[in-house]
């Protein structure tokens, strides 16, 4: 299933796609079983917004090796990981505000993991029962504060840092989440490419090295690293993250209000 949320005159509403139409979804997809209501509409009309308000989201990073050399870093002995803040959150066709502190902001391309249920301490054998679906995010990052800094949570945190969407994937298996690509595009040019395989630690280690340290909540997301060749964003900029099979999160690069 395709799962995500789309903007109607009622507000917000979980919805389905199925071919080029949209449908109503019965039910809260993290809380137990869902069921296909009315049509909504047609595929190309929906405006969908992020598909998960998550407690919170652990990013990982230099989990790919290339990525950790061209920032001159080594890849870490064991996962990497950090925090950004539910506020950073957007959606598909919202806009990446770039803020004044910073002047390189870049874009990381990355596999996003949907939390279904709620876990703590996950053996990695049985990480996939808890895992919802997945999605593409950015994990937008002001690079120049992140070097400063030395530690990430400013560079990592602005609001509109975190691009999720458009929609959850829900029916891929572990070898079909293996195989995708992730691509991403600023104004149509190709500046990432990668595949899931690739990363350092896969995704049901992260969980349960993640799960050890805290509780994992239904909606929580888990950005997985990303490819190497992370650039640059400029005012009036197109980004896209796409992953063939799942989809493509287009969002417009604008300065800070």
């Amino acid at each position: 299933m395709h799962i995500g949320r789309v903007v109607t005159a009622e507000g917000l509403r979980w919805a389905v796609l199925e071919g080029d139409r949209v449908f109503a979804l019965r039910g809260d997809p993290f809380q137990g079983a869902v069921e296909r209501g009315e049509p909504l509409g047609p595929a190309g009309a929906a405006i969908w917004r992020a598909p998960c308000v998550p407690s919170k989201i652990v990013a990982v990073g230099r989990n790919y090796i290339a990525h950790a050399r061209e920032q001159n870093a080594d890849v870490p002995p064991e996962p990497l990981i950090f925090l950004k803040p539910p506020s950073a959150v957007i959606g598909p066709g919202e806009p990446i505000r770039l803020p004044p502190q910073s002047q390189q902001v870049e874009h990381e391309a990355e596999l996003a993991v949907v939390i279904g249920r709620r876990g703590h301490r996950i053996p990695e054998d049985r990480a996939w029962e808890y895992i919802l679906g997945v999605t593409c995010g950015n994990d937008v990052t002001a690079r120049d504060l992140q070097r400063r800094d030395g530690q990430w949570t400013r560079s990592k945190g602005f609001d509109t840092f975190c691009p999720l969407g458009p929609w959850i994937v829900t029916h891929l298996s572990p070898q079909e989440i293996a195989d995708l690509e992730i691509l991403c595009r600023v104004n149509g040019e190709v500046r990432q490419r990668g595949r899931v395989r690739e990363m350092v630690f896969s995704i049901p280690a992260l969980i349960a090295y993640i799960s050890a340290i805290m509780t994992l909540e239904p909606g929580d997301v888990i950005l997985t690293g990303t490819p190497a060749g992370v650039g640059p964003l400029r005012p009036g900029d197109w980004v896209e993250v796409e992953i063939p099979g799942v989809g493509v999160l287009g969002n417009p690069v604008v300065p800070a209000e």
